[in-house]
């Protein structure tokens, strides 16, 4: 059976014609968790009936996982066996291409294929500047499509990814419409909210991974809403994903540049300096999950020490 959702320790499981309700064996979940890994929606397993109730016993390895660290380090999975990540973000105050390529980056380093969709394409100002916009940050080869997410055309516009045995992840911020082009896609009855008038930011109403099947033969799997997202990829790997960079990379005068402030470097001379900062920052958010404690715990102190430094000379230049 494949995991369709999980709620607390009820898992949703499907065999292709029915949902049953199983729960894990505690043996399983001891050891994925001793693998820093997790049952995750998009997972095949295999389910022992015992009685009037499932256990989940086996999990077949994923051949694909999308997963991102929390705050203290835990690396948690937001889904597994994703053919296509569907990157959904809307065409209104919360554009926001930074947040697009952090994802771009995230999902290929995953090797899962990018997909770009541009959502209230019926209400926008001006699609084809925001279209203009995203094709010149973004490297070439990557799908950019602007659709109404609430009509059948949005299905025509990504029937590519859409064939049988293909299984999608949308990906967004809250209100992007993720839950209303599940609808449209799959017919799932999802339930859709609104944004805040304010500043065009949604309101979460997707509050667990679900997945669904489509007339057709594929799968989506509608996530709730990401906004921060901290890479669980290392440095190199992330780095290769920007592969416009890596590319003029190897025109600068130094090996070893960082693309900062060295002389001769020709990713700085081409590349869109807010891109190049975006890059900057999420390598630092992965050299940041390499650290190991005792790293931690010394960036930690190194920093109290400079605090109390700033904080002396503020006193010491008060008094006298």
């Amino acid at each position: 059976m494949r995991i369709a959702a999980i709620q607390g320790e009820w898992v949703t499981v499907h065999d292709g014609l029915a949902a049953r309700q199983a729960r894990a064996l505690p043996r399983l979940l001891a050891e994925l968790a001793g693998g820093d890994d997790m049952l995750a929606v998009g997972d095949w397993v295999a389910v022992d009936a015992r009685g009037d109730e499932m256990w989940i016993a086996q999990r077949a390895e994923p051949l694909t996982q999308i997963a991102r660290r929390a705050n203290d380090g835990r690396r948690q999975v937001l889904a597994s066996n994703i053919d296509t990540a569907l990157l959904v973000m809307g065409l209104d105050l919360d554009f926001n291409i930074r947040r697009l390529e952090r994802y771009i980056a995230v999902v290929r380093s995953a090797d899962i294929a990018p997909v770009v969709v541009l959502t209230k394409a019926d209400i926008a100002a001006d699609v084809a500047a925001r279209l203009a916009e995203v094709h010149s940050r973004l490297p070439p080869g990557i799908p950019v499509l602007a659709l109404n997410a609430l009509i059948a055309d949005a299905a025509i516009a990504l029937a590519p990814w859409l064939q049988p045995g293909q299984t999608l992840c949308l990906l967004g911020a809250s209100g992007t419409g993720k839950s209303t082009l599940t609808n449209t896609l799959a017919g799932a009855g999802q339930e859709t909210g609104g944004v805040r008038s304010g500043d065009g930011r949604g309101k979460h109403t997707t509050t667990v991974r679900s997945l669904h099947q489509c007339a057709g033969g594929a799968c989506i799997v509608d996530t709730p809403g990401l906004r921060t997202w901290r890479p669980d990829a290392d440095e190199k790997t992330l780095s290769a994903t920007f592969d416009d960079i890596a590319a003029l990379a190897e025109h600068c005068q130094f090996r070893n540049c960082r693309h900062e402030l060295e002389p001769g470097c020709a990713v700085r001379r081409e590349i869109d300096p807010d891109r190049l900062a975006n890059y900057h920052k999420l390598l630092r958010d992965a050299r940041r999950g390499e650290r190991t404690p005792l790293e931690k715990i010394a960036e930690r102190a190194k920093w109290k020490v400079v605090h109390r430094s700033v904080q002396r000379h503020i006193r010491d230049k008060r008094s006298g």
